[in-house]
This record gives C-alpha cells, sequence and structure tokens, in this order.
C-alpha cells in the first residue's frame, strides 16, 4: 500500500492509497483544494472544517447533477463568474444550514 502526502488548503495529510494510484488520488485532492480555493476568493474563509463542508457540498451537488441525470453546469466550477460562484455557494450553504436545522430539531 502506497502513502500519500496531499495539500489541503495548507494542511499537509498521509493517504493511504492502492500502489499505482497516487496521482489519482493527487488529482482529488488537487479538486478540492480548487473548490476551496474558489470558496476563499467569494469571502467564504470562516474556518477549516467549514470550508471542508462546503468544499464537499459542492462536489456532492455535481456528483448529484451526474448521477440524477441532470445536466451539470455546462462552465467548470474554477471558470463560473463570481457571481454565478457566489449564487451557487449561497445556494449549497443554505440547503447545509437547513439540513443542519433538520438535524437539531429532530
Amino acid at each position: 500500500m502506497a502513502q500519500v502526502t496531499i495539500r489541503i488548503n495548507g494542511f499537509a495529510y498521509i493517504v493511504g492509497c492502492e500502489d499505482g494510484q497516487e496521482a489519482h488520488l493527487e488529482q482529488m485532492a488537487a479538486e478540492i483544494e480548487q473548490r476551496i480555493n474558489s470558496i476563499k476568493s467569494i469571502g467564504g474563509q470562516s474556518g477549516e472544517a467549514r470550508l471542508l463542508m462546503l468544499a464537499a457540498l459542492l462536489l456532492a451537488d455535481e456528483l448529484s447533477d451526474l448521477r440524477g441525470g441532470a445536466k451539470p453546469s455546462e462552465t467548470p466550477v474554477a471558470a463560473d463568474t463570481g457571481d454565478e460562484r457566489r449564487a451557487k455557494l449561497r445556494r449549497v450553504a443554505a440547503r447545509a444550514e437547513e439540513i443542519a436545522a433538520d438535524l437539531t430539531d429532530a
């Protein structure tokens, strides 16, 4: 089993993976880093856990679109205009807050 050190938002993480999968793992980490940089560029810096949660939600939203047959955005998140990124991030954050509130009420 191989081990790879990835950096996300300035933090180093040692992650195990199957031999030969190191480059793929590094590419996945780069995708997360890209989302975090997008969030930070629109003023979303509010703690490490929140940044990672928002990045995960953005990726999950894209995955949901792909799995549900909905056509994902024609432009990747990094190529979106600032206004489009802000709007999408607000929608994802609002949905996360709704889910958290539902869990608190339960």
